[in-house]
């Protein structure tokens, strides 16, 4: 019977490493903008209303979310993924550099 054999493209996986490093340092954009570049101004919404307050409430409440509900668990999952996706090229480099010797 015909052993059959695999080939693992190394330079598939390192790729995916490096593009997923790229994403994660993109997201840094949409995170910095949602901490820093969504300040409402008192008053920028109007003054002496009833819902005042109430709206600025709920923008907190949003930029909040967006934070840390939204995008950082998705810079995780990519993180994760990415350092996974590692370790999985450097044990093929590793089981490569093993059969060469042998």
């Amino acid at each position: 019977m015909a052993k059959e054999q695999y080939r693992v493209d190394l330079d598939a996986l390192d790729q995916v490493v490096r593009e997923l490093n790229e994403i994660l340092r993109d997201m840094g954009g949409p995170k910095h903008r949602a901490e820093n570049n969504t300040y409402l101004a008192p008053g920028a919404l109007g003054v002496n209303f009833s819902e005042q307050q109430e709206l600025y409430d709920a923008h907190g409440t949003m930029v909040a979310h967006l934070q840390h509900d939204a995008i950082g668990p998705l810079e995780k999952l990519i993180d994760d993924f990415g350092q996974k996706t590692k370790q999985v090229k450097e044990a093929y480099d590793d089981a490569e550099a093993e059969n060469s010797v042998t």
